[in-house]
């Protein structure tokens, strides 16, 4: 336990950090070291600070401010994987690393405005999206991934931080509406770890409990978001995405039909989601009950549990 006075030294340094001052934060976390030697939780600041500078002086080296700011979001990961290993996380402390990392990273951002008036594609109006949205600055999150979902309505990743930052925002009919389009389009390509709201990472921690192998977890993720309900907000599939659905199916069922063990714990997820939306069309439409008996079958074949589950 921090005793008061050092507790409120350590606040104070953590501030700073939030600031995105990373030298400065360091300063006074040694500062405090001096006082307080055996300190775990200034030791565990200071491992995260030394992180960051090292990886600051490595993104400042590159060319322009659009790879320096890549270069600071993309070490999230490996860095959460990083300080997992110094023991208990603590999360005060992690959460105000990553406003520093994310304050940097919108500092070089506004760097590349200044040199370019209009960025290349979709994905740098994401990250900064991402960057004002762990911030705490919604509005303007929303702002940016709005328009990075116009230049790409097809990336997965875009809707995923946008169905977040609604979620975050309170307005959790579109969230749930974006989650469930994200997740089919490319759950691969979704970054779980930049997502915050509790809608999706209880979704997530749930699956993940289920005991599915980490890198399958976002392919389960619409699975159960639609037998858990997370996923009810549902559109109308125009005739041509039908069409285009079924194709998907067709060519899936023959690449399950031909996959490894190994191919099948992406494919098969994907075949039942497939599957499921399928189904919700003809539920909308209403089909005939035996065409969606037919796929309830076919999804009994996959998976057994997933198909007791959902006629629960």
């Amino acid at each position: 336990m921090i005793e008061k006075p050092v507790q409120s030294k350590l606040n104070n340094a953590l501030n700073i950090l939030k600031q995105g001052d990373l030298r400065g934060s360091y300063a006074e976390l040694e500062r405090l070291l001096r006082d307080d030697l055996e300190n775990a939780e200034i030791d565990y600041t200071l491992k995260g600070v030394r992180f960051w500078e090292d990886k600051l002086e490595k993104a400042k080296k590159a060319s322009t401010p659009l790879e320096r700011a890549e270069m600071m979001i993309s070490q999230w990961k490996p860095f959460l994987a990083y300080i997992h290993r110094q023991g208990e996380e603590k999360e005060s402390i992690i959460y105000s690393l990553k406003c520093a990392v994310f304050t940097i990273a919108l500092e070089f951002y506004a760097d590349l405005f200044n040199e370019e008036s209009e960025l290349p594609d979709a994905e740098p109006y994401r990250k900064i999206g991402l960057c004002y949205k762990v911030l705490g600055n919604y509005e303007r999150a929303l702002d940016f991934l709005r328009y990075a979902a116009e230049i790409d309505k097809n990336s997965g990743s875009v809707l995923a931080d946008l169905a977040d930052c609604y979620a975050l925002y309170g307005e959790i009919k579109f969230a749930k509406a974006f989650f469930r389009e994200a997740f089919f389009i490319d759950p691969e390509g979704i970054e779980l770890q930049f997502l915050e709201s509790e809608i999706i990472c209880r979704l997530i921690n749930r699956v993940y409990n289920l005991g599915y192998r980490v890198e399958d977890i976002a392919d389960w993720v619409p699975i159960y978001g639609l037998i858990d309900g997370v996923f009810n907000v549902k559109r109308e599939l125009r005739a041509f995405e039908v069409g285009q659905l079924k194709q998907n199916i067709f060519l899936m069922e023959g690449e399950v039909q031909n996959a490894s063990q190994e191919q099948k714990h992406k494919l098969v997820p994907r075949l039942i989601n497939h599957y499921f939306w399928l189904i919700d069309h003809y539920v909308s439409v209403n089909e005939s009950k035996s065409k969606i008996d037919d796929l309830l079958l076919r999804i009994k074949v996959l998976d057994q549990n997933i198909y007791n589950c959902y006629m629960r």
